[in-house]
């Protein structure tokens, strides 16, 4: 009788899985030799060196072309939010303000500098221009103080600095935003930071989470990720970019586009004669119901009681959902 077991285990090929050098290499796995054809080497490298041989996620010169916009447009917004859910930021408050603003021992320690050169040069009106507004300057670099506190208070809520379901996110740049981040760096809490790409590099502050930072090539997509997971919105005295970012919000707010979230203009004085939202009530260009899109305050104490107020005055929570998943020994 036929051992019909043994028979096929002979026949049958191994189950150990392929090496990944073979024994024998494919025909493909080398070139053409010189003895066949002694012109083959230098067109084979001709052909590998070629554009057009580059595989497309390495070629950025194709990437780059007009025809691929499309594609950097998801890519542009797929990697940051990839990243923020792999870290567990589910909310944000972002704040916007000036990258002119520096902290105060840096504001006066430029002023002085600027006052030196104009006692050397008294009849210097570019001086004199210069040293009136570092004296501005200098006057408003308390709001980093404020900025810089507001960003503990957020690095403190919830239960704790890991807690990142709610963070602290600016535009990633220096002055007011770097306030914000810092304050959060010296709580130990996370800080995302929107970074984009221009003419004159962008360094990022140093106090953002460098799993965190983000660099964009289009400002529509940094500005969908700044409201995706907003909370609020806070505005400290700033210039084009501020008022860019807060009025897109308002305008969103306004025709209901988004869902409604605490606006907070930090220096009633400077937003006041800023932009005069009374009078735009006044000629009917905006509704008085615009008009109350958004608060004054003047501290960060201030600042947080009012997202906090904004929320329970609606029964809703200003954190919620699960804690962040903690990093794996892998990650």
């Amino acid at each position: 009788m036929t051992d019909t077991h043994d028979s096929s285990s002979k026949s049958r090929p191994s189950a150990e899985a392929p090496a990944l050098q073979r024994v024998e290499p494919l025909p493909w796995q080398t070139p053409k030799p010189p003895e066949e054809d002694p012109e083959a080497p230098r067109r084979v490298q001709r052909i590998l060196a070629s554009p057009s041989y580059r595989p497309a996620v390495r070629d950025v010169e194709f990437l780059n072309r007009y025809e691929t916009r499309s594609t950097r447009l998801q890519l542009d917004y797929l990697k940051p939010e990839l990243e923020l859910q792999r870290e567990g930021v589910q909310n944000s408050i972002v704040v916007f303000g000036s990258t002119r603003i520096p902290e105060p021992v840096a504001a006066r320690r430029k002023l002085r500098v600027l006052k030196e050169a104009l006692a050397k040069r008294p009849h210097s009106e570019e001086l004199r221009r210069r040293v009136q507004v570092a004296e501005r300057i200098a006057a408003k670099a308390k709001y980093y103080d404020i900025a810089r506190e507001f960003g503990r208070l957020v690095g403190d809520s919830g239960r704790g600095p890991l807690d990142c379901r709610l963070v602290v996110m600016t535009g990633g740049g220096p002055g007011i935003m770097e306030a914000a981040s810092r304050g959060a760096f010296d709580r130990g809490a996370k800080s995302v930071g929107l970074n984009i790409t221009l003419p004159y590099e962008q360094f990022p502050n140093p106090y953002i989470t460098p799993e965190l930072c983000f660099q964009f090539h289009y400002f529509a997509i940094r500005k969908l990720h700044f409201l995706l997971r907003a909370k609020a919105l806070v505005v400290f005295p700033g210039g084009y970019g501020t008022l860019d970012e807060l009025f897109e919000t308002l305008t969103l707010i306004q025709t209901r586009k988004i869902r409604s979230v605490p606006v907070v203009l930090v220096g009633e004085e400077y937003w006041r004669r800023a932009v005069d939202f009374d009078f735009l009530v006044e000629e009917g260009t905006i509704d008085q119901e615009d008009r109350q899109s958004f608060r004054y305050v003047e501290t960060a104490r201030e600042i947080w009681d009012e997202i906090v107020w904004w929320y329970e005055s609606r029964g809703e929570a200003l954190i919620n959902g699960d804690l962040c998943p903690m990093p794996s020994e892998d990650d």
